[in-house]
């Protein structure tokens, strides 16, 4: 089984170094430093289950140097998503099977148009893995990744899939009802990691302030509206739920990866983000203020750190 994993980050390079380990026929699709540090030291994953590990892996920032696969992870940020999407066409054959572990609740869509239908299946990442430097992914959380057909059946291909990324180690599980896991985790993400952001501080001072905690539980409650709107089901008993794992299982530490993003001054994932729950909100006639004001106060970095006046 020939498999492509696009981007080499903390979600790309985890899963990819497992599937290398495992000696699978891997490939990845990277560019810039993380590529060059790959190619002359090899990938070093840091798992949490496991012992740290230095790998050689195959590599290229040419993806029509690779021929067709059957398997592709897609693991870009969200905004590269199209221009990613055009470049995979050379690897994409007619039985080619693809998978995005992105941020937000349309990346699917958003390749379909570009590759056509067919070809996805869709996933949704608990997995907490940072880029720590070119060519070492260090794991902070290994969270489970759920996958799942859009349309609800689970078909053979998937399962292998699955099973696939199981053998090598992976945390991944199969699920019916993967447009419920992607949008709950979208509006846990814009409810609380956004939060964490915009205050610049850790789960654990967020949490401990009353005004700021109520910020992050009424933007919860406005992405679970929205979400409801456009005909998601939600888990019975999902909100308290998410408040009880953010309250006594995440970290106090813990800084989701859009922090360090805008910390570096690197382009912010926020129009997928809680600019998606303002933008569907507003479709389907849901106010968001609370999204909104995350949203608004944050969008100044959208393309880096602005540049301000003398």
């Amino acid at each position: 089984m020939r498999i492509a994993i696009l981007g080499a980050g903390g979600q790309g390079g985890y899963y990819g170094g497992m599937l290398a380990r495992a000696r699978e026929d891997v490939t990845f699709i990277a560019r810039g430093k993380q590529l060059k540090a790959i190619k002359a030291n090899g990938l070093t994953v840091k798992p949490v289950s496991s012992a740290e590990f230095n790998i050689p892996v195959n590599a290229t920032d040419d993806p029509a140097e690779i021929g067709t696969v059957d398997f592709l992870m897609f693991c870009v940020k969200t905004y590269d998503t199209e221009a990613a999407a055009k470049s995979i066409l050379p690897i994409v054959g007619s039985d080619t099977m693809i998978t995005s572990v992105q941020n937000g609740v349309d990346s699917v869509d958003r390749i379909e148009r570009l590759v056509g239908r067919g070809h996805f299946f869709a996933g949704a990442s608990y997995l907490h893995s940072v880029l720590e430097k070119p060519g070492v992914i260090d794991v902070r959380n290994e969270g489970v990744t759920i996958f799942g057909e859009r349309q609800g059946e689970v078909g053979p291909r998937l399962k292998q899939w699955v099973k696939t990324l199981q053998n090598a180690g992976a945390k991944v599980e199969l699920r019916s009802n993967i447009l419920t896991h992607i949008w709950e985790k979208c509006v846990a993400f814009c409810a609380f990691a956004s939060v964490e952001v915009l205050t610049r501080l850790p789960s654990g001072p967020v949490l401990a302030c009353p005004e700021t905690k109520e910020m992050s539980v009424r933007a919860l409650r406005e992405g679970m509206a929205v979400a409801e709107a456009t005909g998601v089901t939600l888990s019975e008993g999902f909100f308290d739920e998410i408040l009880d794992f953010v309250t006594n299982k995440v970290p106090p530490t813990h800084r989701p990866s859009l922090y360090y993003d805008l910390i570096n001054g690197k382009r912010l994932e926020l129009e997928a983000l809680n600019g998606t729950i303002v933008r569907v909100g507003r479709e389907h006639g849901i106010d968001t203020p609370m999204n909104f004001a995350i949203y608004a106060a944050l969008k100044p970095y959208i393309s880096g750190a602005p540049e301000l006046p003398s």
